[in-house]
């Protein structure tokens, strides 16, 4: 089972939460959707100004205008949904044809995964120690390997691999591994 990472999509200028609101119904819609794209966000701060006449004023101003940030697992499908919804310029990534998931950093920094209970940043792990696994993303992206250890508070996992004849532990961002069929 893959897990559902944060990807960036660029928007038109003012259609952020018309996109949002576009790929919510669509997903709202289609049960068979509901699994992939799990969740669509505009980051926001709130903000306090004072008018002229002195009273004061208080609104959401959009923290990366232009961004829509989409939790999804990346299908064919699901790229092209959220590729072809209307304000929709792209994924941000070098390739347009496949989109590169956020790091697990960068989701912390952006507060796109934070656990309103603890204050800490949520993971999905959709494999256990002993599972074997494959690597999404990074420079071992394509390799396999054994589950040793999951760290929960760094989020990362330990994981062995053959390399060169023996087998060699690795730890790795969480969100760039999927469980291997």
């Amino acid at each position: 089972m893959t897990v559902p990472q944060w990807y960036v999509v660029h928007t038109y200028s003012g259609y952020e939460n018309k996109v949002k609101e576009t790929i919510l119904k669509t997903v709202e819609n289609r049960d068979d959707l509901k699994e992939l794209i799990t969740e669509v966000k505009v980051p926001t701060e709130r903000v306090f100004e004072k008018s002229e006449d002195g009273k004061q004023k208080e609104y959401d101003r959009k923290l990366f205008p232009g961004y829509v940030m989409v939790k999804m697992i990346v299908t064919d499908e699901t790229w092209y949904i959220v590729r072809n919804t209307r304000g929709v310029t792209g994924f941000v990534s070098p390739s347009s044809n496949k989109p590169i998931p956020l790091t697990s950093e960068e989701v912390s920094a952006m507060g796109l995964d934070i656990d309103e209970a603890t204050g800490q940043v949520k993971i999905e792990i959709g494999f256990k120690q002993g599972d074997l696994v494959k690597i999404d993303a990074g420079p071992m992206e394509g390799w396999t390997g054994t589950v040793t250890s999951i760290d929960k508070s760094d989020n990362s996992a330990v994981i062995t691999i053959p390399m060169f004849g023996r087998n060699t532990e690795i730890t790795v961002d969480i969100v760039s591994l999927s469980k291997a069929n």
